[in-house]
């Protein structure tokens, strides 16, 4: 698959091949869901809670004699059906994380790459760089390019000028290719990557 390759305020700078093995796959939406669901559950902090009642600091007296008071029989007053009772199966402190195969996580992330492919979504940049920290170059530069929600993947570290002047910037997120993730790329409209970027993809996924 061949693609042109631009600067990041949309001028021309040549092309180059994307490789139709991990760019040029049908997408399926069944292992992009399965991805983003782990993703999603591997992040979740897991730390709600309530209390049960176990956790409620009232007596555990028996409430009223067992016959004779034409109610209902009763014991301790912490139970779920008093107020200020404990919470019967409320959630409580765990993970939620699940297992998902390595090979499915990274199959995955090639089929994400290539449903953005085929949605005309991938952006090649030479090189995500600019002279000086400044928001007000870059929010030019994307404006004439059209880019207003994107993910832009380089290749390293990110240039702290590049990433600086981006920050301020809303919807639009910069990653080192390390960090490059199936969530992130399906939650923007274009993803951008740098020669760089895709060089190390390449080399990661074959």
């Amino acid at each position: 698959m061949k693609i042109d390759v631009t600067s990041f305020d949309g001028q021309a700078a040549g092309s180059i091949e994307l490789s139709d093995d991990i760019f040029g796959l049908e997408p399926r939406a069944d292992l992009i869901h399965r991805m983003i669901r782990w993703q999603l559950a591997k992040r979740r902090a897991g730390t709600h809670a309530v209390k049960n009642r176990a956790d409620i600091a009232r007596t555990g007296k028996k409430m009223y004699k067992q016959k004779g008071t034409g109610g209902a029989r009763h014991g301790s007053a912490r139970v779920p059906q008093f107020r200020g009772g404990g919470r019967a199966f409320g959630p409580q402190v765990r993970s939620h994380e699940h297992d998902l195969p390595k090979k499915v996580r990274q199959l995955a992330l090639k089929h994400a790459l290539s449903a953005k492919a085929k949605d005309g979504g991938i952006i090649i940049w030479e090189k995500a760089e600019l002279a000086e920290p400044k928001t007000k170059i870059l929010a030019g530069g994307f404006a004439k390019s059209g880019l207003s929600n994107a993910i832009i993947i380089v290749g390293g570290a990110p240039q702290d000028n590049f990433a600086l002047a981006a920050r301020n910037i809303p919807q639009i997120d910069v990653l080192p290719v390390e960090g490059v993730n199936v969530y992130d790329i399906i939650r923007r409209e274009k993803l951008v990557l740098t020669r760089a970027a895709v060089d190390a993809l390449e080399a990661r996924l074959k």
